[in-house]
Protein backbone atom coordinates (compact mmCIF):
# COMPACT_ATOMS: atom_id res chain seq x y z
CA UNK A 1 0.00 0.00 0.00
CA UNK A 2 2.80 2.46 0.44
CA UNK A 3 3.85 2.39 -3.19
CA UNK A 4 -0.26 3.73 -3.83
CA UNK A 5 -0.21 6.10 -1.27
CA UNK A 6 -1.42 8.63 -3.92
CA UNK A 7 -4.20 6.33 -5.18
CA UNK A 8 -5.32 6.16 -1.43
CA UNK A 9 -4.72 9.85 -0.67
CA UNK A 10 -7.23 10.78 -4.00
CA UNK A 11 -9.76 8.21 -2.74
CA UNK A 12 -10.10 9.06 0.69
CA UNK A 13 -10.32 12.54 -0.38
CA UNK A 14 -13.10 12.01 -2.69
CA UNK A 15 -14.76 9.50 0.12
CA UNK A 16 -14.86 12.05 2.33
CA UNK A 17 -15.85 14.69 -0.69
CA UNK A 18 -19.15 11.95 -1.07
CA UNK A 19 -20.03 11.74 2.30
CA UNK A 20 -20.23 15.27 3.38
CA UNK A 21 -22.46 16.30 0.32
CA UNK A 22 -24.59 13.10 1.24
CA UNK A 23 -24.63 14.04 4.44
CA UNK A 24 -25.78 17.87 4.59
CA UNK A 25 -27.80 17.52 1.32
CA UNK A 26 -29.68 13.74 2.32
CA UNK A 27 -29.45 13.32 5.74
CA UNK A 28 -29.33 17.53 6.71
CA UNK A 29 -32.03 18.34 3.95
CA UNK A 30 -30.32 21.48 2.96
CA UNK A 31 -30.02 22.61 -0.38
CA UNK A 32 -26.20 22.60 -1.59
CA UNK A 33 -24.54 25.82 -2.71
CA UNK A 34 -21.32 26.43 -4.53
CA UNK A 35 -19.58 27.69 -1.34
CA UNK A 36 -20.65 24.52 0.06
CA UNK A 37 -19.22 22.21 -2.60
CA UNK A 38 -15.75 24.90 -2.46
CA UNK A 39 -15.99 23.99 1.26
CA UNK A 40 -16.03 20.21 0.92
CA UNK A 41 -14.10 20.07 -1.91
CA UNK A 42 -11.10 21.73 0.41
CA UNK A 43 -11.81 19.51 3.05
CA UNK A 44 -11.29 16.57 0.88
CA UNK A 45 -8.30 17.76 -0.39
CA UNK A 46 -6.71 17.92 3.06
CA UNK A 47 -7.59 15.03 4.54
CA UNK A 48 -6.35 13.61 1.05
CA UNK A 49 -3.61 15.06 1.55
CA UNK A 50 -2.82 13.72 5.09
CA UNK A 51 -3.18 10.29 4.05
CA UNK A 52 -0.96 10.48 1.13
CA UNK A 53 1.76 12.12 3.39
CA UNK A 54 1.28 9.90 6.06
CA UNK A 55 1.66 6.87 3.25
CA UNK A 56 4.51 8.57 1.34
CA UNK A 57 6.86 9.39 4.91
CA UNK A 58 6.01 5.94 5.91
CA UNK A 59 4.38 6.34 9.18
CA UNK A 60 2.78 2.97 9.73
CA UNK A 61 1.75 3.40 13.21
CA UNK A 62 0.51 6.98 12.39
CA UNK A 63 -1.94 6.14 9.23
CA UNK A 64 -4.22 3.85 11.13
CA UNK A 65 -4.71 5.64 14.35
CA UNK A 66 -5.88 8.54 11.85
CA UNK A 67 -7.98 6.38 9.64
CA UNK A 68 -9.70 5.10 12.58
CA UNK A 69 -10.63 8.72 13.42
CA UNK A 70 -11.50 9.87 10.35
CA UNK A 71 -14.04 6.75 10.36
CA UNK A 72 -15.12 7.18 14.31
CA UNK A 73 -15.70 11.57 13.03
CA UNK A 74 -17.90 10.49 9.62
CA UNK A 75 -19.90 8.45 12.47
CA UNK A 76 -20.21 11.09 14.99
CA UNK A 77 -20.98 13.40 12.20
CA UNK A 78 -23.70 10.78 10.44
CA UNK A 79 -25.17 10.70 14.21
CA UNK A 80 -25.29 14.15 15.16
CA UNK A 81 -27.26 14.53 11.82
CA UNK A 82 -29.90 11.56 12.39
CA UNK A 83 -30.52 12.72 16.47
CA UNK A 84 -30.42 16.30 15.79
CA UNK A 85 -30.09 17.98 19.17
CA UNK A 86 -32.11 21.34 19.31
CA UNK A 87 -32.21 21.76 16.28
CA UNK A 88 -28.52 21.91 16.00
CA UNK A 89 -27.35 18.82 14.73
CA UNK A 90 -25.82 20.16 11.00
CA UNK A 91 -23.62 22.68 13.35
CA UNK A 92 -22.93 20.12 16.06
CA UNK A 93 -22.07 17.46 13.11
CA UNK A 94 -20.01 19.16 11.31
CA UNK A 95 -17.86 20.65 13.57
CA UNK A 96 -17.57 16.78 15.16
CA UNK A 97 -15.92 15.99 12.28
CA UNK A 98 -13.52 18.60 12.23
CA UNK A 99 -12.56 17.95 15.66
CA UNK A 100 -12.63 14.26 15.82
CA UNK A 101 -10.26 14.34 12.78
CA UNK A 102 -7.80 17.33 13.82
CA UNK A 103 -7.34 15.79 17.06
CA UNK A 104 -6.72 11.88 15.42
CA UNK A 105 -4.26 13.57 13.37
CA UNK A 106 -2.73 15.05 16.32
CA UNK A 107 -2.83 11.78 18.31
CA UNK A 108 -1.44 9.62 15.46
CA UNK A 109 1.62 11.83 14.48
CA UNK A 110 2.33 12.44 18.37
CA UNK A 111 2.55 7.95 19.44
CA UNK A 112 4.49 7.80 15.74
CA UNK A 113 7.00 10.10 16.85
CA UNK A 114 7.31 8.77 20.54
CA UNK A 115 7.17 5.27 19.74
CA UNK A 116 10.13 6.42 16.91
CA UNK A 117 11.68 8.29 19.89
CA UNK A 118 11.58 5.20 22.40
CA UNK A 119 12.77 2.96 19.51
CA UNK A 120 15.86 5.54 19.01
CA UNK A 121 16.75 5.55 22.56
CA UNK A 122 17.39 1.83 22.64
Amino acid sequence: MANHYGKVGVIAGLTTFVLLIVGVRNIVGHTIEILNFIAFSIFGLIIGVAFTALLFYRLKIAFPIFFVSCIVAFFEMFRSYITDVNGQGAEIGILSLFIFTSFGLGLALIVQFGVMFIRKKK
